[in-house]
């Protein structure tokens, strides 16, 4: 299905467009072509074909949807998709004025960009691209029809696009948190002695579907283990379990970290949650709009060094939206390979951050606390919050 500029009516973009237009000019970007799921499902208006939801790979190709968006012009936008995603538009129209559904690989999705962007007249332009999600071949059909072309990395600039989230981004991001609580404290619930890692595993995944999230992952550690695979290792006594999952609701994700015992939790346990959960809210006690992003991680680490189980433990903390690690960037190469390139800029409400502390006890075990939290201007919401205590399992 194509449906030429001409042909379609004029509709606003449904993200900040001045915003855009100037990243895009601070990037030195005419035209951008945005071809990952996560930023195409952003200014799409929160669109995501569900045929490729898990997979991309069909036939000898794959999935390769392209968002075209001209600085200033968004009358010239475009959207090109899979042929299945004509009775998607039918549906539920794009807003985009030219919408050209009939690819079914990366070469030909490539080539009908190629042809927009001759139509519109930006064929020799500064073309913002998406070097990690754009697949080498279709670079380089572009490169070989777009003579004059200079592609200019975009990734900062719609990294920089997302920073911010709507009041109904943060209602997804809430919901995809509250959602992997309630799902994580009832696998804990009614987990005992002789459960196995791959069946508490298989268990939050079936709670976490079945209250609509999309099931990512799920770390799990039992006793004094530090590996967080999926194993035969049977729950046992008096042991711990440490329980990180992530979720996605439409797209959004939710990412948290709790604890059980099975059994009561003794003394030492106590202790040892208690220093986790000291640093936790030494970082939250930072966090609000205005506020750099180092102060929080001052605040933790100052904690985290007074601490009596420092040796083993580590405080990190990270941008939450539709990926799990996005701006703002706050630490170095901590451990996902990236600049902190936002740590001594003021956070901004609508940000979302994750904040997590891990001891890797040598006799204990994993024991970890992992929160999100929304910036506010006089402070912050966290979502899911409950469950951050010792939760006990089925006896």
């Amino acid at each position: 299905m194509n449906t030429s500029a001409s042909e379609a009516r004029a509709v606003e973009p449904p993200f900040d467009a001045a915003k855009l237009d100037r990243l895009m000019e601070e990037a030195g970007i005419d035209v951008l072509l945005a071809t990952s799921k996560h930023n195409t499902q952003y200014l799409l208006g929160g669109y995501k074909f569900i045929f490729f939801a898990a997979m991309d790979a069909i036939g000898h190709s794959r999935y390769l949807p392209i968002v075209v968006y001209e600085k200033g012009s968004p009358d010239h936008s475009a959207y090109v998709g899979n042929r299945m995603e004509g009775g998607e538009h039918q549906n539920n129209p794009f807003w985009t004025p030219a919408v050209h559904a009939a690819t079914w690989g990366t070469l030909d999705a490539a080539a009908l960009a190629v042809e927009h962007l001759k139509k519109i007249g930006k064929a020799g332009a500064r073309i913002g691209i998406e070097p990690p999600f754009l697949p080498s071949d279709a670079r380089d059909l572009l490169a070989s029809r777009l003579e004059g072309a200079r592609f200019v990395d975009a990734t900062h600039a719609l990294e920089r696009l997302r920073a911010i989230k709507t009041p109904q981004e943060l209602e997804k991001l809430k919901l995809a948190s509250e959602l992997i609580t309630d799902s994580m404290l009832a696998t804990i619930a009614v987990a005992r002695e002789g459960s196995t890692k791959a069946e508490i595993i298989e268990r939050l995944r079936r709670e976490e579907t079945n209250r609509g999230l999309h099931f990512e992952y799920c770390l799990l550690t039992l006793g004094a283990s530090h590996n967080r695979a999926a194993s035969p290792q049977a729950w046992a006594k008096g042991e711990v379990l440490s329980i990180d999952s992530g979720g996605n609701y439409h797209g959004y994700i939710g990412d948290l970290c709790r604890m059980g015992v099975l059994g009561e939790p003794d003394a030492q346990l106590e202790d040892l949650l208690a220093e986790v959960e000291s640093i936790q809210q030494a970082a939250f006690a930072k966090v609000k709009a205005g506020a750099a992003g180092s102060e929080m991680i001052a605040a933790a680490e100052k904690m985290l060094k007074s601490s009596p189980s420092a040796a083993f433990t580590d405080f990190f903390c990270h941008g939450m939206g539709l990926i799990s690690h996005e701006a703002p960037f706050l630490m170095t190469n901590h451990p996902v390979a990236y600049e902190g390139v936002d740590a001594d800029r003021p956070l901004e409400a609508g940000m979302v951050i994750s904040v997590e502390t891990t001891m890797l006890h040598p006799e204990r075990g994993f024991i970890k606390l992992e929160d999100t939290l929304a910036v506010t201007n006089d402070g912050y919401e966290m979502f899911g919050n409950r469950g951050r205590g010792w939760n006990a399992g089925a006896v």
